[in-house]
């Protein structure tokens, strides 16, 4: 019986958050998204392994820092106007897995001013290195 990844990054990493990390960022498509910033809340899980991201001395140089998250997705967003939530979530995806002790990382993004009528709209991507 083979594990699905998700309960194999459970069963051997520590997963890190940041949710509902909320910016105004030029995003979209249509005209009139490309005249000012939209409200985007964007997501990030990372799996980092036990044996990187376990402390010994309670030292955070042992673990993968929370601002590590928070500068690259800002670093990204400062590049300029993106059309797609698609590349947006790729982009910090690729970002997140360019860290060497971050095993896998799941990326998702909600514009939650679209429509009047649900919460919100978006996208996730998940990747993993080999």
């Amino acid at each position: 019986m083979k594990l699905d990844p998700n309960e194999t990054l459970s069963a051997r990493c520590r997963k890190l958050f940041l949710r509902n990390y909320e910016v105004n960022m030029n995003i979209g498509v249509h005209a009139f998204e490309k005249t000012g910033e939209q409200r985007v809340l964007i997501n990030v899980e990372l799996y980092i392994p036990l044996a990187m991201s376990t402390p010994r001395a309670d030292e955070l140089d042992e673990v993968v820092d929370y601002d590590f998250i928070r500068s690259s997705i800002l670093e990204r967003i400062q590049q300029g106007h993106i059309h797609l939530q698609e590349t947006l979530c790729d982009d910090v995806l690729k970002l997140m897995l360019q860290h060497p002790k971050v095993q896998a990382a799941r990326v998702s993004t909600a514009k939650p001013d679209v429509y009047p009528d649900c919460e919100a709209v978006g996208c996730e991507v998940f990747g993993m290195k080999s």
